[in-house]
């Protein structure tokens, strides 16, 4: 089988641009749910709607794992999702976007003027 190489077009998402951010970080020191961009940060994550309660769990896998009580209709999982991050990590809802998985489970937020250290710190990771 041929070996799948990281190869990103430009713009895509989760392309890393080369010494925006300074040194790149040693390999495993970073989760794999994270991914560092020039202007902030990417997370993937699983979302389960009408949960008991609003968590973010344990990441499992590639993905940080998070339950919110809302439905999925009417994008109501997702701005509670985004809510509970930005009250989560200290930010203004307005730094925290959904870039990809509006109506899948799996989905991809980035918050912007941040980096990978403070996340981790604010998530208690």
């Amino acid at each position: 089988m041929h070996e799948r190489k990281n190869q990103t077009r430009p713009g895509a998402i989760g392309q890393l641009l080369p010494s925006a951010a300074g040194p790149a970080p040693v390999a495993g020191s970073i989760p794999e749910f994270i991914t560092a961009q020039a202007d902030g940060v990417t997370l993937a994550i699983k979302l389960q709607p009408r949960a008991t309660k609003n968590e973010i769990g344990d990441p499992s896998g590639p993905e940080l794992r998070i339950r919110v009580t809302a439905p999925p209709v009417e994008s109501a999982a997702n701005e509670a999702l985004l809510r509970l991050l930005a009250d989560t990590l200290d930010c203004s809802r307005g730094q925290v976007a959904l870039i990809r998985g509006q109506s899948s489970r799996h989905k991809v937020v980035r918050i912007f003027g941040t980096t990978p250290a403070v996340i981790l710190a604010k998530l208690g990771a």
